[in-house]
């Protein structure tokens, strides 16, 4: 009973060891948080553009996105919010863009190196 007892502790040190090593780093936040607001943006915010003009406005949208890229980022680093508990974290990014525009708060867990939104609402 005791070397089982022994055996449990050691591989939850194992696995606890291995989330703490494993919980992403902020930046590493930043980059999945960027990388899903440009995708977002591109896949059905540029998509909606009116087609007028052909293929002009969606595209130009698209560039838009791109170009705007280093300052959405910023944005994102400015309004994100990290709990970390060690073995996993918790960001919580409100991105508000202007006054006509709605704004939206993101909560994400991150743990083993991988991102999982839960939560995307429009709070305000």
């Amino acid at each position: 009973m005791k070397s089982i007892k022994s055996a449990l502790v050691g591989l939850l040190a194992v696995v606890g060891g291995a989330m703490a090593i494993a919980n992403p780093s902020q930046p590493q936040y930043e980059e999945y948080a960027i990388a899903q607001l440009t995708g977002y943006l591109k896949d059905n915010v540029c998509t909606q553009a009116p087609k007028d003009f052909g293929e002009v406005l969606p595209s130009y949208c698209t560039s838009l996105v791109d170009v705007g890229r280093p300052q959405l980022q910023k944005m994102i680093s400015e309004n994100t919010d990290q709990l970390n508990f060690i073995f996993f974290s918790i960001y919580r990014t409100e991105l508000s863009i202007g006054p006509f525009l709605p704004g939206y708060q993101f909560e994400t867990v991150a743990v083993f190196h991988k991102f999982y939104t839960y939560q995307a609402q429009k709070p305000y």
